[in-house]
């Protein structure tokens, strides 16, 4: 698939269904991002015209095969977890103070911090209003996913809670800010569906742990890409001092051959061409690596085993195919 994630799946009708409906969600948004003040909709579409791979809207709709695939309520609600993420995109380009999102210069560059964190706030709440055309239920989804969006936000901007661990602290983040609403779209595309209420609860649970997967998976590719398959240029993570995962096993290894690497790492952003250069070279040979891609395949066979207890068919056989895709992605 060219837009969403470049995997192809098995069944070519589920992959031509679900083309299909991402042009659906791709018009909803532009629609909906439109507002009466004009800077509000330059700004709105300014994101949404820098792409994206719409992963987040393909989960509702891959999901929405374990029911009816052609149910009305899936376009709005992929489109509503869509615009979800996009506001909450304006609000971290503000907190990290980005200049650049998915190649284009970001909303507070372009504009600056007041009209980005507008922005975000407007989209969220035109998110809001699309879902509450879906039901209150799709509301309270709604909300505590973005209670738990927000708390792992905080949770990463403040560290570590006294006596947690850097790794534990690290699951706990990316599960709540990034897993929770990759979590929620795989149970709206199987509940607006029509699904029985077990295979919801798996989906759910499936697109969670995939959802962690992904995450691991752009952490490795900012370290070993050559060619920003991420979506950033290798190494932002460590030219920001971010603490990624490759990082927080590296920082934690007792391995006296990594003193070099651990000396730089624990330094912080690393901005010197030389030292940024240095550690990126010692970080993608050190054990470190192979640390985060275990981790990546535990986490990947974990969506797995929710995915095979899944009714068998096209659909799961897509599921499968996805969770190949992240592993396979890493190289």
């Amino acid at each position: 698939m060219t837009s969403a994630v470049p995997v192809d799946f098995p069944d070519t009708d589920v992959e031509a269904h679900i083309l299909e409906g991402l042009a659906l969600v791709e018009s909803v948004i532009r629609d909906t991002a439109r507002a009466e003040e004009s800077l509000l909709t330059e700004a709105s579409l300014h994101l949404v015209d820098a792409g994206g791979k719409r992963f987040r809207a393909m989960l509702v709709l891959l999901a929405g095969q374990f029911g009816d695939p052609h149910d009305p309520r899936l376009v709005p609600a992929a489109a509503a977890i869509e615009l979800t993420h996009l506001a909450t995109l304006f609000h971290d380009d503000v907190m990290d103070e980005a200049a650049i999102r998915r190649g284009h210069p970001s909303a507070n560059s372009r504009w600056d911090n007041t009209v980005a964190i507008l922005t975000g706030d407007f989209l969220f709440a035109r998110a809001s209003r699309i879902l509450a055309d879906l039901g209150a239920e799709a509301i309270r989804i709604q909300t505590e996913t973005f209670a738990r969006l927000v708390s792992g936000q905080v949770a990463e901007t403040v560290g570590p809670r006294p006596g947690e661990e850097a790794l534990d602290h690290y699951w706990r983040v990316v599960t709540e800010k990034t897993a929770s609403l990759i979590a929620t779209a795989g149970q709206f595309g199987a509940m607006f569906s029509g699904a029985p209420a077990e295979i919801v609860s798996r989906v759910q649970r499936a697109c969670e742990a995939l959802g962690v997967a992904f995450q691991i998976s752009d952490d490795i590719l900012d370290i070993s890409s050559e060619t920003g398959q991420s979506g950033k240029t290798p190494g932002t993570d460590l030219r920001e001092g971010v603490q990624s995962l490759p990082v927080l096993h590296a920082l934690a290894s007792p391995d006296p051959a990594g003193g070099r690497l651990r000396d730089l790492l624990a330094r912080g952003p690393l901005t010197g061409e030389a030292e940024h250069a240095e550690a990126l070279a010692l970080l993608r040979t050190s054990p470190a690596m192979q640390a985060t891609r275990d981790d990546l395949v535990t986490w990947t066979r974990k969506a797995r085993e929710h995915v095979l207890a899944l009714p068998a068919g096209s659909a799961r056989a897509a599921f499968e195919t996805l969770c190949a895709f992240v592993v396979e992605r890493t190289g």
